[in-house]
């Protein structure tokens, strides 16, 4: 079987002056053409080739030895060629450009700019990229709980932020675990928070509750101090106004003043904190 997108071991079954056709060792009554250009000197028929499997220009199925810098259903970085009407066009290594669609896109691509994307095949039969990699990334990272990773951030939506772990594992950093602006395509380290049932990782971005503790207590105080003393915040206030005015989680916010209560830093005000004068 002739499969689109992949690399093929193949057999030349017959040869004329501008190129070989090849075949499935077990099927040869559909072939593909090896041009010319790419047939490997002294090659005969009943050989074996390995070869990718692309469409031209004129939407003719060929093949290639030159191997390409993504297949079908793998993760890679290509670099932009030229924007379109319609699309992108990536560098795949070969001849004739990868086909980036504008709905594939998670943020505006520029020529020049490098796209984290996957190689899918689209209802025409056409070979495609996209940077909606989600389902493309695996699940059986060799990773556990406690582990530092290194990713690229490839989506942020209402969830958390989610992370391609060496640019091929499914990872989140659940809200509750962000720190500080995040941006797509953004390389970061983090440590994994947990490996679920089905091996997507949870990651943070945050040290262990018991050495975060020290640094968010730290930072509140700072901010107290360039907001003259004073925040109208409690453990009573909304999450995302937390977020707003300190960067951390509610519950982070929590056992800062927990911490700096215990210390004598601060003190409970009747809408919100204020420092103690310690």
């Amino acid at each position: 079987m002739l499969e689109l997108g992949k690399i093929q071991k193949l057999k030349i079954v017959r040869k004329v002056d501008f190129g070989l056709y090849l075949a499935d060792p077990e099927d040869e009554d559909y072939t593909v053409l090896l041009p010319i250009k790419q047939a490997p000197e002294g090659a005969e028929t009943g050989e074996e080739l390995e070869v990718f499997l692309f469409r031209d220009s004129e939407d003719r199925l060929i093949c290639t030895t030159t191997v390409p810098k993504i297949t079908l259903g793998e993760i890679a970085w290509l670099e932009c060629r030229d924007i379109g009407e319609i699309g992108g066009f990536l560098d795949m290594g070969l001849e004739r450009d990868l086909f980036l669609p504008y709905h594939e896109m998670l943020h505006e691509v520029r020529e020049g700019d490098l796209c984290l994307v996957a190689m899918y095949v689209d209802k025409s039969g056409r070979l495609c990229a996209t940077e909606h990699i989600y389902e493309y990334l695996r699940t059986d990272s060799p990773y556990h709980a406690g582990d530092e990773v290194e990713g690229t951030l490839y989506e942020i939506n209402e969830y958390g932020a989610y992370v391609a772990v060496d640019d091929r594992y499914c990872a989140l950093i659940p809200e509750r675990e962000w720190e500080g602006e995040y941006e797509r395509g953004q390389r970061l380290k983090a440590r994994v928070a947990r490996v679920l049932s089905d091996g997507k990782l949870d990651l943070s971005v945050r040290k262990k509750a018991y050495l975060q503790m020290a640094d968010d207590a730290e930072a509140l105080l700072k901010l107290l101090t360039e907001r003259g003393g004073r925040l109208p915040l409690t453990d009573k206030s909304d999450p995302e106004l937390i977020r707003k005015e300190c960067r951390m989680s509610k519950n982070a916010f929590k056992r800062a003043v927990g911490r700096l209560l215990k210390q004598g830093k601060i003190r409970l005000a009747e809408d919100g904190i204020e420092r103690s004068g310690k």
